[in-house]
């Protein structure tokens, strides 16, 4: 029986390597030998991009003392890759080069988790870091840059990686949206040569209104209701002058995913062309999903929370719709699986066992906790049920 292990992060509780190796350790338990396991963590260009990927392509990491995002100190990966490595389908997405990428993941150098829940507020946090690793990559050659950018905890439009690459926001030093309503104007340039950047994303939100980056994600960044109107107007203000200095049209508000990630993508966009990419149709190329689905008896997946949220093609759930086009059995298992999201796949999904790992009644404290081990007990229970045989 040849079982695929493709499990996203349990956000707080298991990176996705993790929880492939106890899904897999639990499927050992319940079936034996002989078993083919394949383990394939996945990403949605937040925690675990830049290792997955590079591990992925047996490309190597490096770590890099770089500004935070509330400007400490913090160690982040920078991953190397060869772009000839990666299968043919993924290089295609990022033009088809040849030669270094260099792989860069914003939620270990921006990311909401590196800031304490009494500190986050985007008013305060700075993607500077961001621009810092752009311009290490510069240095050691690389001919490309992919930038994931899930799990930010800014919205500086990116001013802060454009400051590290040699703007100046004026009067302001070291800018973040609190000192937003003194810039009057933008000096500086960017001297380095910039390879191409790809930004991997899967939201379609604009920088600014209703659907945009303070009003969908502002929240759980820190922005209290009674402040998204009034850090709309900053950023569209900035976002003009930003505009204006690279002689950009407006209309660069607009373009779909540039409210992503506090807007990061806009303000690479317009300084330095950077385009975007579909952040898990790239991963699917270059872990080569499909393929390994048809191979598969069954398919294990899932994350820490599966909600409505999920539906809008994370990776557990484009997972599924996978699977169900290949006819392959799926199981999904997460901490907790909302039950008006599991009846939607399984009406979607004919045939899909959807699965809460948490048993009813644990803290949360001792859920996180014990997440490995949940998900292992789970998935050998399970499997004794549906496929053990006597003998």
């Amino acid at each position: 029986m040849n079982i695929l292990a493709a499990f996203d992060k349990f956000k707080d509780a298991m990176p996705a390597e993790r929880a492939c190796d106890a899904a897999l350790s639990g499927a050992l338990e319940a079936l034996g030998e002989p078993l083919t396991l394949c383990h394939t963590p996945l990403t949605d260009g937040g925690e675990g991009f830049c290792p997955i990927l590079t591990q992925a392509a047996s490309g190597y990491m490096e770590h890099h003392k770089v500004s935070g995002p509330l400007g400490q100190e913090v160690v982040s990966p920078l991953g190397w890759v060869n772009l000839e490595r990666i299968p043919e389908s993924a290089r295609k997405m990022l033009g088809s080069k040849n030669g270094k990428l260099a792989i860069i993941e914003m939620a270990s150098v921006a990311g909401l988790e590196q800031v304490p829940n009494a500190q986050r507020h985007p008013k305060h946090c700075t993607t500077r870091g961001v621009g810092e690793l752009i311009r290490i990559a510069v240095a050691e050659e690389a001919d490309a840059i992919l930038l994931g950018i899930g799990g930010s905890a800014t919205s500086d439009l990116g001013l802060g990686a454009l400051e590290a690459l040699g703007l100046e926001f004026c009067p302001s030093g070291q800018v973040t949206p609190a000192q937003w309503s003194a810039i009057d104007q933008i000096k500086g340039n960017i001297e380095l040569t910039i390879p191409p950047i790809y930004i991997a994303c899967d939201v379609d939100n604009p920088l600014l209104g209703t659907k945009g980056a303070a009003a969908v994600y502002g929240s759980q960044k820190g922005l209290e209701p009674n402040e998204i109107d009034a850090f709309d107007d900053a950023s569209a203000r900035v976002a003009k002058l930003l505009c204006k200095f690279f002689n950009q049209s407006e209309s660069t508000l607009r373009v779909a995913g540039s409210g992503a990630a506090g807007g990061i993508g806009f303000g690479l966009n317009v300084a330095l062309g950077a385009k975007y990419v579909f952040g898990f149709e790239l991963v699917t190329a270059w872990l080569d999903l499909n393929s390994k689905i048809r191979e598969a008896d069954l398919v294990l997946t899932g994350e820490g929370k599966f909600d409505s949220s999920s539906l809008a093609g994370k990776g557990p759930y484009a997972l599924l719709a996978a699977a169900y086009s290949s006819d392959t059995s799926a199981i999904l298992m997460a901490g907790l699986a909302e039950e008006e999201a599991a009846q939607t796949v399984r009406e979607r999904f004919p045939g899909t066992a959807i699965y809460s790992i948490t048993p009813e009644g644990t803290p949360l404290a001792q859920a996180l906790k014990s997440a490995p081990d949940f998900l292992k007990q789970k998935v050998t229970e399970v499997l004794q049920t549906l496929y053990a045989h006597d003998g």
